[in-house]
């Protein structure tokens, strides 16, 4: 197969708005507003792994950081529609993020990828763990027999998913990473250096001070207010489930060439 070309910024700014991993995106305002009030109000399922404390009770709070590091509307009276996520911070993002992954071969550091949402993201995910291998990056391996939330978690590519009668499943839980991390020190095996991923993955491994990465749509807030407080390093504002994921492609190049790394087989 031969490689996927490499965008231009402008290229993968109009194929992210094209797609609608990014612009005008499938999210309504009304589920993303619905999650900023939830999190503001203490349900640990959309605090997505990070301890929030009492420092974002105020739902306004919450959607001020979704308007700088998502780009949906900023504007409180607007209830009701279609709400947006700026390609511009999704690029900027993804060059963050190759910051990181640059950092991450030339040390050869141990690398976890984690994915809850294997439907549209586990590609993203597997492309990038075979380029840091290539690089000499060792991907970390779990431990076997883990269990969490009533699944078992394995590894398919090299990622990290939650599987429920022979499906890979979609979870915003932290408990998986939990299980990944226990059980790596059970076996006393070093803790990754890196952490990539999404969900609740994303969002433990950093609170557990763990240097994580992660991606993130407009109506999961917690992981960029995790950025923001610097619990995060990362987080890469897209939908993170659009009608093709082979949509995503484009952007893991750009990535990819973006963090000098060369895609893997």
């Amino acid at each position: 197969m031969d490689p996927m070309p490499i965008p231009s910024r402008a290229a993968l700014v109009d194929h992210l708005v094209r797609s609608r991993i990014a612009g005008n995106v499938a999210t309504p305002r009304e589920n993303n507003l619905s999650h900023y009030r939830k999190l503001a109000n203490g349900d640990r399922h959309y605090w997505l792994g990070l301890e929030l404390g009492d420092r974002w009770t105020d739902e306004q709070d919450v959607l001020a950081v979704m308007a700088e590091r998502c780009g949906v509307i900023d504007d409180a009276e607007f209830r009701h529609g279609q709400d947006t996520i700026d390609p511009e911070l999704t690029v900027d993002a993804l060059e963050r993020m190759a910051a990181r992954l640059r950092k991450a071969a030339a040390g050869k550091e141990r690398v976890l990828f984690a994915t809850g949402h294997p439907g549209g993201l586990l590609d993203v995910h597997r492309a990038t763990a075979a380029a840091l291998r290539a690089e000499g990056c060792e991907i970390v391996v779990i431990p076997e027999g883990l269990t969490a939330d009533e699944g078992m978690v394995f590894q398919f590519a090299d990622v990290a998913v939650l599987e429920r009668g022979a499906t890979l499943w979609h979870t915003h839980s932290p408990e998986p990473m939990n299980a990944i991390l226990d059980g790596l020190e059970r076996e006393g095996r070093p803790l990754p250096d890196l952490v990539v991923a999404d969900h609740g993955w994303a969002g433990r491994a950093g609170q557990r001070g763990i240097d994580s990465l992660g991606y993130a749509d407009c109506n999961d807030p917690a992981l960029f207010i995790g950025e923001a407080e610097g619990t995060v390093q990362v987080t890469v504002p897209l939908d993170d489930h659009v009608t093709s994921p082979r949509f995503y492609d484009p952007m893991t190049a750009y990535l990819l060439d973006a963090a000098g790394l060369t895609p893997g087989a």
